[in-house]
C-alpha cells in the first residue's frame, strides 16, 4: 500500500522541466539558494507561467533529500491534482450549491491535515485551500491519515491565502476565522449561506492579516485547564457545526 502512494521526486533542472510540459502536479519546488544560473532563471519563469511557487533553501536541505547530483533544484510531483479556486466557486454558483470552503493557514504537520481532509470531506467542503509555502507536503502519511478522502475532495494550492480571503468575500462568502482569540462562541445554529472557514497553524493559529479581514472570530469554549485544542479536532468541530444547519 505504501508503495502506491509514494511521492515522486524530481532531481535537476530537465526532468523538472518535462514533467512542467506534461501537465504534472507539482507539489513542492526547492531551488538552491542564491542560484541564478542562466538554467534556474529560464526554469523560474516557466515555473512562475504555469502558477507553481517555489523555496530556495541551503544546500545542506537539498543535499539531505538526495546525494544525486540536484543542480541546485529538487521538486515532488503531487499524488493528488490541484484545483483552482475561482473556477470552484464558480462551478458550485453555477450548479445551485451553497459553497461551503475551508482554508488552512500553514497547517505543516502532514498528519494533522490528512485528519482535516477527512473531516472536510465527510462534512461535505467543497475544497480545502491551503497555501504553497509553509504548508504540509502530500504524501503517505497524510493520505493514509484522510482514510483516502483527499482524492474525494477539491484541493486549491494558492500563493496567497490573503488574496484568496478577499476573492471570497467579494464572491459573496461570509469568512469565518476559528480561533482561541476569537470574540464570539462557536455555535450550533448557523445561516445555510455560502462559508468559508480559516483554521491556523499548529504554533500560532491563524494570521494577523488573516483574523483581521475574517467577518467573524470564533472561538470553541471547553471547561477544563487546557487552553487549546489541536488543529485537526477543531477542525471537526467547526465544520460540524457549519454543516448540520439544514
Amino acid at each position: 500500500m505504501k508503495d502506491s502512494f509514494k511521492t515522486d521526486i524530481l532531481i535537476g533542472v530537465r526532468p523538472l522541466e518535462e514533467a512542467i510540459s506534461a501537465g504534472k502536479s507539482i507539489d513542492k519546488v526547492l531551488f538552491l539558494r542564491g542560484s541564478n544560473s542562466v538554467l534556474i532563471k529560464t526554469l523560474k519563469d516557466k515555473l512562475k507561467a504555469h502558477k507553481i511557487m517555489w523555496n530556495e533553501v541551503p544546500s545542506q536541505k537539498l543535499d539531505r533529500i538526495t546525494k544525486k547530483n540536484h543542480q541546485g533544484v529538487i521538486a515532488f510531483i503531487s499524488p493528488v491534482d490541484f484545483y483552482d479556486i475561482e473556477e470552484v466557486v464558480i462551478s458550485c454558483f453555477e450548479q445551485g450549491k451553497t459553497p461551503f470552503i475551508l482554508l488552512l493557514d500553514r497547517v505543516t504537520d502532514v498528519r494533522n491535515f490528512g485528519a482535516i481532509i477527512r473531516s472536510a470531506e465527510f462534512f461535505g467542503v467543497e475544497a480545502v485551500v491551503f497555501p504553497s509555502r509553509e504548508s504540509a507536503i502530500i504524501n503517505y502519511d497524510s493520505i493514509k491519515t484522510s482514510a483516502g478522502a483527499i482524492f474525494n475532495v477539491k484541493l486549491c494550492k494558492v500563493g496567497s491565502l490573503k488574496n484568496v480571503v478577499s476573492y471570497l468575500k467579494k464572491s459573496g462568502l461570509q469568512v469565518f476565522s476559528i480561533t482561541e482569540k476569537g470574540d464570539e462562541n462557536l455555535s450550533a445554529k448557523y445561516l445555510k449561506m455560502p462559508t468559508a472557514l480559516v483554521l491556523g497553524s499548529e504554533e500560532d493559529g491563524v494570521s494577523p492579516e488573516i483574523l483581521k479581514i475574517s467577518e467573524k472570530k470564533i472561538r470553541i469554549n471547553g471547561k477544563g485547564k487546557t487552553s487549546s485544542l489541536n488543529v485537526a479536532v477543531a477542525a471537526s468541530i467547526a465544520l460540524h457545526a457549519f454543516s448540520f444547519n439544514d
